[in-house]
């Protein structure tokens, strides 16, 4: 596979209450090790995550009192703009200018902490916004926060083709019926970020099983779209009805919202909040929110793609000699798509590189 890591992009480093204040948080994301912490006054602030020093990593130091970070190695402390403040070995000394961390741009939004990876963040591209996560006409759980052993952009694929849905999750969010659902494909611009998105309508289409238990609907009228919104983003939003009564009183379904933050090329991380709208409860049980039951569900969903983009990469690692390439079908024009955006990113910046 290509290079595929992007740093002139905004992430996810995870959601605000992954930050809580004067603790120390260690992460690499696209390659680069980072330190993130939360100020006292409720800011959090990212840097270089090695000390200017000896390279030690930063995370495993601790803040002070005074909110500085004392590095573990050497002791030399670094204030929240980056700063060196203090040589314990060269007491009365002048600092050096070049005593300083690397800083990251940083912004909360929506309950969530994006940071920028790379050189000066282009202020035409913005973090996109995600609001449902914090409108309280909108109930929001989590539903995964894990490592995956595979290149970010299996997961980007696996999410805008749905075609998998059989054989993959036979029996739970899929059958044979979906394949054959027609899909279609839209190309824009959200935020700056270059998006795609496949969305498939179906009439009087029997549910799987789990869509069946978290809406009470056997047969339904259904809107199905997953869009990538930047290649950090991939937001799934499910709408479905009795025949006749899409966007009606009777409109029930979930928005899937997917955080994909690459550690390396065969290493990223994968967060997943689900919403549904408030009030709305579980058929069988009504004392239960439907998102709950959506939340409690879908990690065995999630278990079976594990297992195939593990699956896919432990294949991409092997030798390709005597393998003919990939055929592709019209359901992969989405993912065809996201491969062409995301090579674009890589040579943008490739190019900056060349000519820097």
């Amino acid at each position: 596979m290509q290079e595929t890591l992007i740093r002139n992009l905004w992430y996810v480093a995870g959601s605000s209450d992954e930050f809580e204040p004067d603790r120390l948080v260690g992460q690499t994301i696209v390659g680069l090790p980072l330190v993130l912490w939360r100020t006292g006054e409720g800011n959090v602030v990212a840097f270089d995550g090695r000390c200017c020093h000896k390279r030690m990593p930063l995370a495993a130091g601790k803040l002070l009192p005074d909110g500085t970070l004392e590095c573990a190695y050497h002791g030399l402390c670094f204030d929240a703009q980056g700063s060196c403040v203090k040589i314990p070995s060269q007491p009365g000394r002048t600092i050096p200018k070049r005593a300083r961390l690397r800083p990251y741009p940083i912004v909360e939004q929506d309950g969530l902490v994006w940071i920028w990876m790379g050189d000066e963040p282009d202020p035409a591209l913005k973090p996109p916004r995600i609001p449902e996560l914090v409108d309280p006409e909108w109930e929001t759980v989590r539903v995964q926060n894990a490592e995956v052993h595979a290149n970010y952009l299996l997961l980007i694929e696996n999410l805008l083709d749905i075609s998998h849905f059989y054989p993959l999750h036979d029996g739970n969010i899929g059958d044979i019926a979906n394949s054959e659902i027609p899909v279609e494909f839209s190309f824009d611009s959200i935020q700056g970020n270059r998006s795609v998105a496949s969305s498939r309508l179906a009439h009087s289409y029997r549910h799987p099983p789990y869509l069946q238990d978290f809406f009470g609907y056997e047969l339904v009228d259904r809107l199905h779209t997953h869009k990538m919104i930047s290649p950090a983003v991939v937001r799934v939003d499910l709408r479905c009805a009795p025949p006749g009564q899409l966007e009606t009183g009777a409109e029930r379904g979930y928005i899937l919202t997917h955080f994909i933050t690459p550690v390396s090329e065969r290493l990223h991380r994968w967060r997943v909040f689900a919403c549904c709208r408030a009030g709305e409860r579980w058929p069988a049980d009504p004392r239960v929110p439907t998102v709950a039951r959506v939340a409690d569900q879908f990690p065995g969903v999630i278990e079976q793609d594990l297992w195939a983009l593990t699956e896919q990469q432990r294949m991409m690692d092997l030798d390709d000699t005597h393998y003919g390439g990939e055929m592709h079908l019209r359901s992969d024009t989405g993912l065809l798509k996201a491969r062409d955006i995301i090579r674009d990113m890589v040579a943008a910046e490739a190019s900056v590189e060349t000519t820097a």
